[in-house]
């Protein structure tokens, strides 16, 4: 076994996307999710974040809010609830994700106000609800951005993450974009090309974000950027930029680190070597916490994909974590 390299950085957070958008239901109890919890403890895991408390008309607990608004259907099992306790018993903090609506932002009829009123309300009967617990560390905002076309929804995380922060005593927030790279079109069967030609350069990258950046503080305390959309050889610039666009900005700068192979249509567990180069370069790029999307599905020996527990076998050996 081999020991741990100083030249990558550990992961030490994950999304738990339940409420799935893209990605299979685990249909797991209780049970299931502590077996869970105790294999991300093993390997250092102390950050668990719920990517998003509602979408549409699913929730991942009973909320009136939401059925009063979205008519939305009532869950059978409170998975906030669930997750807080397990966070509590594996001494991690927990997350919460705000509600999504899957409303189109980029359209002139979006209308910030009315999203903004609802997903505030979801969050106080959130904080109401589950403030108390222990573990409750802070919130996500849950809308994925790539670019100051999303302008609307910059206007959201001004709203609602300081109305989160206000609620709960000055919890941090944290978003965590996207970026309009070469692999982006891979999702629409772009050929490649065309996603090169269509992808987003460094210096728009750098002019959006040093933008965005600068309207968000006060209200978004972590920036933690996916990397899936762009190429290996783009990678370290990108997170260079970043890194210094948050340090520039007085934010704190998580990265994260995706543990599925976007490139490929049924979105598998990532390769090894693949994940190896991410933790290398966001070690390189000097970031203070990696996270990843997600450990149940990509990373975990629990998963009904053979490769996540290889891929978990394969870290644990380069770090020097004995299973």
């Amino acid at each position: 076994m081999s020991h741990m390299n100083n030249s990558t950085l550990k992961i030490t957070g994950t999304f738990i996307d339940e409420v799935s958008h893209d990605i299979p239901s685990w249909n797991w109890g209780e049970d299931e999710w502590d077996k869970d919890f105790a294999a991300m403890k093993a390997i250092g895991i102390d950050t668990v974040v719920m990517i998003r408390c509602g979408s549409e008309r699913w929730s991942a607990y009973p909320s009136k809010v939401l059925e009063k608004y979205e008519n939305a259907y009532r869950p059978p099992d409170d998975l906030i609830a669930l997750y807080l306790r397990l966070a509590e018993k594996y001494d991690m903090k927990f997350f919460c994700g705000t509600y999504h609506a899957n409303r189109d932002w980029l359209s002139a009829a979006y209308d910030v106000t009315k999203e903004t009123d609802l997903m505030n309300r979801v969050c106080d009967e959130i904080w109401t609800n589950y403030g108390n617990s222990p573990a409750f560390g802070g919130w996500y905002l849950s809308q994925e951005i790539a670019g100051r076309c999303s302008f609307n929804v910059v206007k959201c995380f001004q709203i609602v993450g300081k109305h989160c922060k206000q609620i709960s005593n000055g919890l941090p927030t944290f978003i965590s974009p996207g970026i309009e790279g070469a692999n982006a079109g891979s999702r629409r069967n772009l050929p490649k090309g065309q996603r090169k030609k269509l992808s987003v350069t460094l210096d728009e990258h750098y002019s959006d974000w040093d933008w965005i950046m600068g309207e968000i503080k006060g209200a978004v305390d972590i920036v933690s950027f996916q990397n899936a959309h762009v190429t290996f050889e783009e990678m370290p610039d990108f997170m260079a930029i970043n890194k210094a666009l948050a340090d520039k900005h007085g934010l704190t700068s998580w990265t994260n680190l995706e543990s599925f192979d976007i490139c490929t249509a049924s979105l598998p567990p990532i390769k090894w070597q693949q994940m190896l180069m991410k933790m290398e370069f966001a070690q390189n790029a000097g970031f203070e916490k990696a996270i990843t999307f997600e450990f149940p599905h990509f990373m975990s020996p629990n998963s009904c994909y053979p490769q996540a527990g290889n891929l978990y076998k394969r870290y644990c050996e380069h770090m020097g974590i004995k299973i």
